[in-house]
This record gives structure tokens, sequence and C-alpha cells, in this order.
């Protein structure tokens, strides 16, 4: 494999939240073509912007710490967005440790290529499954994309979980029962909802507005009835 074709826009060598349960290094994938309000990893956006991490420097770092961590978890940055996402994944299976993925859902056709190499996935889900609505949050419409890729992971039967930022801004409580009742129906067993936290640019936000969506004790019980694992992370 040319290393050399993985581009690298961060990484973080130890992560107790990244992938539940497992203690992980996360390497953050250059590049993303969407476009979200809320992203705290948007100077990370440009796709394949050459940046001065060395995958290699990271495998090494891997081998150090083997025995000491349990995974790996690519992260974005969008992952898919790589060709050679797969290539680097079997560099990481092959010190031992196991494989998480955060991803939006671009490109299912390489989700599903992959799928057979990772132990855990966490799909962000944006927006309720409406076009326009989604649209408006990752600015093109590739809600098509979202629902195959979820549709992928429900039919390889592996471990993963649908999150979403709750940003006050964009997303309302109709909002998320819409999402959570759309999950269900499709069989999604684990639904996370995540505080959202002021980007930069955001200087309005406050956090008792942030706090306005997780604290609906009917939509709580809801989630709380019809999905095997929730809670809300602040």
């Amino acid at each position: 494999m040319n290393n050399s074709q993985i581009v690298v826009g961060g990484v973080e060598k130890f992560s107790a939240v990244d992938f539940p349960g497992t203690l992980s290094a996360v390497v953050f994938m250059q590049g993303c073509p969407w476009k979200c309000p809320f992203c705290h990893n948007a100077s990370i956006r440009e796709i394949l912007k050459e940046t001065d991490f060395s995958w290699e420097k990271f495998v090494d770092f891997l081998r150090k710490r083997i025995g000491r961590l349990d995974a790996v978890t690519f992260s974005g940055g969008e992952p898919l967005v790589q060709d050679c996402l797969s290539d680097a994944i079997r560099d990481v299976k092959s010190l031992g440790f196991k494989i998480g993925l955060h991803t939006g859902g671009y490109r299912p056709e390489h989700l599903a290529k992959i799928l057979p190499l990772v132990d855990w996935v966490g799909l962000d889900i944006k927006a309720p499954f409406d076009e326009a609505k989604y649209q408006k949050i990752i600015g093109v419409n590739h809600l098509a994309k979202v629902e195959q890729s979820l549709q992928h992971l429900l039919d390889w039967g592996g471990d993963f979980e649908c999150r979403t930022t709750c940003d006050p801004r964009f997303l309302s409580v109709d909002d998320l029962w819409s999402i959570a009742q759309t999950l269900k129906q499709k069989g999604v067993k684990k639904y996370f909802l995540q505080k959202y936290r002021p980007v930069t640019s955001d200087k309005l936000t406050t956090d008792e507005a942030c706090e306005s969506l997780l604290s609906k004790v009917d939509l709580l019980q809801y989630l709380r009835d019809n999905f095997r694992d929730f809670e809300v992370r602040r």
C-alpha cells in the first residue's frame, strides 16, 4: 500500500468517549463534503488538503501502544471521503486493534465495502429525514446517501449507534421527535442526543438554549422506552 495516499487532519492519542466502552486513539481523516454549521472540525473540511500529519508516524505511535489501547477510531472530517480508508484500516487491524468509525453516511457504497473490517460505527443523523431540512444543515442534497448508509448498517448486523447533535439554531423538539420516530421504524436500537456546544463563530447561542432541546420530559421518556440504549451526552 502507498501510505502517502492517506491524508490525516489530526490525531488524538487517547480517548474514552469516541468508541463506547473502549479506550481508543482517534485519527481525524482530512476532508468532508458537507458544511454542518455546528462542526468543531471545520479546519479539516477541505478535501485531501495537504497536512503536516504523517500516517507512518501515527502507525509507529500505535506500535508503541499495543496492550495499552484497545482500538483506533477513524473520524473526520468524513473518513469515507478517502478511497484508501480500507487500506488504512487494515494497517491498524494488523497491529491487533479494534476499529471504530465516525461517519455522516457519505458514500454508502464505500461504507458497505469497509463494514467487514469495522467493529463499531457511530452514524451522525443531522436532521429529520426530509430533503429540505437535511440540505439546510449539510449544504447539499445527500439525504438518500444517509438513508442508504443506515440501511447498510442495519443489514450488517454489527454494533452501531445513531446520534444527533442538538443545535437549537437548526433543530426543534418536533424535529427530534421526527428523527426518533423514523429511526425506531427503521429498526435502530441505539440512539443518543448530543448537546450542542457553540462553535467559535456562534456568539449568540446560550447554554439555556442548548439545554432546552434536552429537557423535554415526554420526548426523553419516549426515547428511553423505544431504544435499547439511549442517553443524553453533555
